[in-house]
Formats: C-alpha cells, sequence, structure tokens
C-alpha cells in the first residue's frame, strides 16, 4: 500500500490532466440530489454528500443497455452486430466505501461464474478511486455487515479529507501504478499525517449509531420462512421497487428485442427488473410461485441475509441505508432483520 497526500488546491490541475487521458465519472449534485456523471471539470464535481442518490452500480450494468441490433439482410439471414467495447480507461472518483463494497459483490455474480461481457468490459478498464465517508447518514450500518467509513474493500484508491489536503492510498498495485504516473501532485505522507487520517476514520465510525444483528442470520430465517412475521412486514409495502432500484447490490434485470414493424432491424435491450414486481416470477403458463407482496419482500429479505451468504460467504447488503431512506412506507431493513431473531419458529 502507498500512502501520499494530495493538496486541495492542487486537485483543478490534477483533474485537467487526468480528463485529457481518461473518462471521469464523479458525483454531481443536481436539484438537491448526487448522481454519478461524466465530468470535463472539476468544478463540476461535488464532494460535500453523504451519498449518491443512484449507486455508481449503474455505470458498470446500466440501466438500460444494447446489447445488441440485428437487421434482416434476406429471408432468411439476418446480420447481427455486437457494440464495440469502449477502450478508454475510465476514471470512478468519490465512490463511497459501501458502494465499492458493493461492486466486488457484482464481481462475484457478473465475473467469477457466467462471465457477463457486457460488464466485464466496463469494470476491467475502470479505476475505483473512493472517498472515506466524513459524516455518514443517520440510516448508514455498514459497520454491521464488515465495512466502514474508510473501509478498503473492492477500490483501488481511497482518498481521505484532512483539512487543507486528502490523504491517498494506492490499495493495489492498479491504484500504486496510477499513483506513480501522476506523483509530481503527490507528496510522501508523513506519521502525523497518518495519525489525522485514523482520527477522521474513527469519527466517522462512532458517527454511525443504528446496528444490525446479522450474525447468524441464515440460519434465522432458516427457521421462519413460514411465519406470519413476513406478512405483517409486508401490509405496509406497495410494491414500488425504490429499495431494489436504489440498492448498489441488487442486480435482476429482464431482456427485451424490441422492432419497428415500419422496419427490418432492432435491438435485443436488457433493462432493470425488480423481484417487488408481480411479473417478475409470473410464467407463461400464469402460475406465479410470489403472488402476494408478502412473498416478494421474504425474497427480497432472503436473497440478501440467506440465499447470497449460502452461495457466496457475503451478505447481499452494504449497509448504504438507501432503501430505508428512500421507502415512501418507510419500511425499514434494519428492524425487518434484528427483530427476525425474536420470532419464533
Amino acid at each position: 500500500m502507498k500512502k501520499v497526500l494530495i493538496k486541495k488546491k492542487d486537485l483543478p490541475s490534477f483533474f485537467s490532466q487526468l480528463i485529457v487521458r481518461y473518462r471521469i465519472f464523479a458525483p454531481v449534485e443536481k436539484n438537491g440530489l448526487f448522481w454519478f456523471r461524466p465530468i470535463e471539470n472539476f468544478t463540476e464535481i461535488a464532494l460535500d454528500f453523504s451519498n449518491s442518490t443512484m449507486p455508481p452500480k449503474a455505470l458498470f450494468f446500466q440501466q438500460t443497455e444494447t446489447l445488441l441490433t440485428f437487421k434482416k439482410q434476406s429471408s432468411s439471414s439476418i446480420k447481427i452486430e455486437i457494440p464495440a467495447e469502449k477502450n478508454k480507461m475510465a476514471i470512478l472518483f468519490g465512490i463511497r466505501p459501501c458502494d465499492a463494497k458493493s461492486i466486488e459483490l457484482l464481481d462475484t455474480i457478473f465475473l467469477k461464474d457466467d462471465e457477463d461481457p457486457y460488464y466485464r468490459s466496463k469494470r476491467k478498464n475502470t479505476l475505483l478511486v473512493g472517498l472515506s465517508c466524513i459524516r455518514p447518514s443517520l440510516s448508514c450500518f455498514c459497520t454491521s455487515l464488515g465495512g466502514g467509513p474508510a473501509n478498503t474493500d473492492g477500490l483501488d484508491i481511497l482518498f481521505t479529507d484532512i483539512d487543507e489536503s486528502f490523504f491517498v492510498e494506492g490499495i493495489n498495485e492498479k491504484g500504486i501504478t496510477f499513483i506513480k504516473e501522476f506523483i509530481e501532485f503527490f507528496t510522501p505522507a508523513t506519521e502525523e499525517d497518518n495519525k489525522k487520517r485514523e482520527s477522521v476514520a474513527m469519527h466517522a465510525q462512532k458517527m454511525i449509531t443504528r446496528r444490525m444483528t446479522a450474525e447468524n442470520t441464515e440460519k434465522t430465517l432458516d427457521k421462519i420462512f413460514e411465519s406470519s412475521y413476513w406478512e405483517k412486514n409486508a401490509q405496509r409495502c406497495i410494491g414500488c421497487g425504490i429499495c431494489t432500484f436504489l440498492c448498489p447490490t441488487c442486480h435482476c434485470f429482464d431482456i427485451h428485442d424490441e422492432t419497428n414493424a415500419a422496419s427490418d432491424h432492432g435491438a435485443r435491450i436488457r433493462v432493470w427488473d425488480s423481484c417487488m414486481y408481480p411479473e417478475y416470477t409470473k410464467q407463461a403458463s400464469g402460475y406465479n410461485p410470489r403472488p402476494t407482496r408478502m412473498n416478494r419482500l421474504r425474497n427480497r429479505v432472503y436473497h440478501k441475509f440467506n440465499y447470497i451468504p449460502k452461495n457466496h460467504q457475503v451478505f447481499g447488503c452494504v449497509g448504504c441505508g438507501r432503501c430505508i431512506d428512500n421507502c415512501p412506507m418507510a419500511i425499514d431493513i434494519i428492524d425487518i432483520v434484528n427483530n427476525a431473531q425474536e420470532v419464533q419458529s
């Protein structure tokens, strides 16, 4: 690990160099909300925020993505074209540690078994530069799930605000190589700088007061699958799907072939889907194994705290709190999991 400093006053010139050589995605504020967008100037970047509204997973696993186009050439042949990969290296700057941890999980889903070439092409060409949390939101609970405000899992580089400078850590070879490439903007970090960084991280961690009791959750949930507890929790759910679309780890999708009746060409499109929608599991016969909101809410909880832990040995949740903050019915996943411990099988 390489530890250096960059002065805040040097960031504009630093980014002017980066923009020439990389595609830069960074948090941008619009109408009080924060989104990761391509930027062309350092002044566009917003650094004073708790977390982005939409998780940065959307840069790798896009909400709507063309997988291929097709065109009829004759009565017996169709020409298929796959979009070309963008080879220019990208930098995702300002990603919070919880979201970086979520991308680690998406890597497991999209890269380690049946590799997804569309996800891979974007992921392999992107440097993840994290930004430590200084003021976590009231709904954050990353520390209950193995994370933290200055956690480095999934990151190549981590920036931490220490007053007049950023403490910069090169986490892996990819990050260290990048720092060396722009070494003129950095100075070696001292032991005093390191203490400041640790103090900032510790202070932020103490600000996270919400706790989820996640130990042995798989065993607990195994015992209460048929409990009326799920019906009680689902009574408030309106099935809007906000919890899944704003979740950094949710990765359900559907695929459509779209054509124009007046033309001879079309496209195969991948779009986000949600397990909270009744159509998600509806079969061609009309049978639906998850016909009620209770079934769907239960599945969402089990997916994150039972199925993924069993299959991949990690939780399917990183504690970002977006689902809590944005649920219009104030359904709280921390309370659901914590209270499940008290339910009798």
